[in-house]
């Protein structure tokens, strides 16, 4: 049996910010993390982007183990007994904990036929993967026309190769986009080489001879070196649910990133916390998350009581284009489009009920803490109101 002050499952970015968490209050309790994955905690985000344009793999590890944080790689928890703060893993071994979270993020959907032949993109394994295969692939698939989707195939795109996007929606992103500007994003792919097939769904997956043949429901057979898939995740929390703590689409937590029981945290993607700004329990699962909240879980698992109140950011890069965006952006919301230069530079606001909702800066940067602020007033706007709002309103109201 081996004892911790701190235990984590998960191994990834919201796992490496909690012990940066716990060092700042606790420099000398034992940290302890069980992560399925056989790698050390690394930064997600290059694994779409940076690495596909020149960042060497090497700059995205975390190095949580020189906090003297003890890792335990290639592991699976398999049961958790809260009363007796305990759990069992994938090997038998056994362990106890002071202060235990779960930071298990969440599994890759999948499609109903392909196996393993198919990419779900999403760790550093299913990088070096797909890297492989274009060592000696030229033409490859990317199903899901949504964030990963589309980064991905602007990565293989900048890389050399030829690229065919496959989705059932009308464009690129337009869950997130407004119709004109999905419909921009989606011409804009198309001139940069990709084959945009918006309205299509996959059917099934066959090989012939080394090369893998995706057959839609329109009866279109495309034959590629490769198929990459990002279709969105699924929040790990049968585990929490097993162990008796309470869950819904995520972990629920409360200000202090606390589960239903005194002695466990969640944080990251896994977590459902309730946002002041928007009045409501939200999940996020994006980089800017999964580190506040990780830090902050670590805090508070050491003896801090800090509320978490922060409304995550998230981004994206599509060739040169360039977004951040901040709570509720979804384009079936009222949406109200703020151009400097149409298409090249501008605000979305989302609204409801006469409150902005959510905020999409496109190519317009330094501004995600006015962004935020803009959500958190209560109102009431309309577009007219808006119009300029960020950031010339912003500038002028701190001069």
């Amino acid at each position: 049996m081996t004892s911790y002050q701190y235990l984590i499952i998960g191994g990834g970015m919201t796992a490496a910010a909690a012990v940066d968490g716990i060092r700042e209050v606790d420099s000398t309790g034992s940290i302890g993390l069980i992560c399925e994955e056989m790698d050390a905690p690394y930064e997600r985000p290059p694994l779409s982007k940076a690495l596909w344009t020149g960042k060497p793999l090497d700059s995205i590890w975390r190095k949580s183990a020189n906090k003297a944080a003890k890792l335990h790689l290639g592991c699976v928890v398999k049961e958790i007994d809260p009363e007796q703060n305990r759990i069992t893993d994938s090997n038998g071994d056994v362990f106890t904990y002071r202060k235990l979270l779960f930071a298990t993020g969440g599994t890759t959907r999948r499609l109903p036929f392909g196996g393993d032949e198919i990419v779900y993109f999403r760790t550093i394994s299913d990088y070096r993967r797909l890297r492989a295969l274009t060592e000696k692939g030229q033409k490859f698939a990317v199903i899901g026309g949504g964030f990963i989707g589309s980064e991905i195939a602007a990565a293989l795109t900048l890389n050399g190769k030829e690229v065919v996007i496959i989705f059932p929606g009308n464009n690129i992103c337009d869950r997130i986009f407004p119709r004109p500007l999905a419909q921009f994003v989606s011409n804009y792919y198309k001139q940069k080489g990709v084959e945009v097939l918006a309205g299509e769904k996959i059917t099934g997956l066959e090989t012939r001879e080394n090369r893998y043949i995706l057959k839609t429901s329109s009866g279109r057979e495309i034959e590629v070196d490769g198929v990459v898939a990002g279709v969105g995740i699924e929040p790990n929390i049968a585990l929490a649910h097993t162990a008796g703590i309470d869950v819904e689409d995520g972990i629920i937590v409360d200000k202090f990133l606390c589960t239903s029981h005194s002695d466990i945290y969640a944080a990251g993607d896994v977590a459902a916390f309730h946002n002041p700004a928007l009045g409501k329990r939200i999940r996020v699962e994006h980089e800017d998350a999964a580190n506040s909240m990780g830090r902050l879980a670590g805090r508070n698992m050491a003896g801090k009581s800090e509320p978490y109140d922060l409304l995550p950011f998230f981004y994206s890069d599509m060739f040169d284009l360039g977004y951040e965006a901040v709570g509720e952006v979804d384009s079936r919301l009222e949406t109200f489009t703020d151009w400097t230069r149409p298409n090249v530079e501008g605000v979305v606001y989302y609204l409801q009920n006469s409150r902005v909702r959510g905020v999409l800066l496109w190519n317009v940067w330094d501004q995600v803490e006015a962004a935020r602020q803009l959500i958190a007033d209560p109102g009431p706007f309309t577009a007219e109101d808006l119009k300029g709002w960020l950031p010339a309103k912003n500038q002028e109201k701190q001069a």
